[in-house]
């Protein structure tokens, strides 16, 4: 872990350096520069929830107040890939926060080796999570983004999640459904389960525009649940988005052993169209 001095060295460099030391490690791929992008101030920040303090990411721009946007992280949690891909939203125009679901247990980083950590490894950290724990999170989180002067209160706010974070960012709309106008899942697992509380069947009780991108293998295991998770969501009148994309289950984060660059930029694309129609 860094100190607070580390992070504010890390700051200066450019990136450039980022992307060269990524390929030299092999681990972490450098993300395609945002056009025209905004000026972003970034800060690692603490956050006190009901169960403790959640260490987080907050990235936004350094010009007026921008729609606020939380974001969870797949099972690897918050990491450098999360805070590279959180930064480039802010420089679309965001103004975003990283968290590390995993705060109850340890403080990141949580998967010693990113998106390659054996998944043995960081499985327990997402079984010991509940549904409970993610409505009172995605509660708290909402909470704090709309605490900071950076965010724009009067525009609606987005939430978005990658592989287990796609039910909790549903989750996080149904406990602030004045608030998120948008949810994006990106590879999100267990969206149609046959549980009371599956994300499929909360989807009514939000009022948020929905971009649910699958990923192919997944589809091919449970080729109905795209379907679920269409009609359910129709059923609500919400406008949605519901895709199979031709790339494995984790292929958007650019640290992960399936990062597929085209495919995550075509998610990437459609996740910039849906936040200018929904938090507009």
């Amino acid at each position: 872990m860094c100190d607070l001095n580390d992070q504010e060295e890390l700051h200066k460099y450019t990136r450039r350096d980022f992307g060269a030391w990524a390929a030299s490690a092999g681990l972490l791929t450098a993300l395609p520069a945002v056009a025209n992008a905004a000026a972003v101030a970034e800060r690692e920040v603490s956050i006190t929830t009901p169960d403790g303090v959640c260490d987080a990411y907050f990235v936004a721009p350094t010009s007026g107040s921008a729609p606020g946007v939380l974001v969870w992280p797949d099972v690897f949690g918050l990491r450098p890939a999360f805070r590279q891909m959180g930064r480039r939203l802010a420089e679309s125009g965001y103004s975003v926060l990283v968290v590390n679901p995993f705060y109850r247990q340890k403080k990141a980083p949580t998967a010693p080796q990113g998106g390659q950590t054996p998944i043995a490894e960081v499985m327990p950290l997402m079984q010991a999570l509940t549904p409970a724990m993610h409505l009172s999170d995605g509660k708290t989180f909402v909470a704090w983004l709309d605490a900071q002067s950076e965010v724009d209160k009067k525009r609606r706010m987005g939430t978005t999640g990658y592989c287990m974070g796609g039910p909790i960012a549903v989750r996080t709309a149904t406990v602030a459904p004045g608030r998120v106008g948008a949810v994006g899942s990106f590879h999100g697992a267990a969206m149609v389960t046959a549980a009371p509380d599956s994300p499929h069947r909360l989807v009514a009780q939000t009022q948020a525009h929905y971009l649910i991108a699958v990923a192919e293998n997944d589809d091919a295991k449970d080729p109905e649940a795209k379907a679920t998770l269409r009609s359910a969501i129709e059923s609500a009148k919400l406008p949605a988005e519901v895709e199979v994309y031709p790339a494995a289950h984790g292929w958007c984060p650019p640290d992960t052993r399936v990062y597929d660059a085209a495919q995550s930029e075509r998610a990437w694309t459609r996740l910039l169209a849906t936040f200018g129609k929904a938090l507009a």
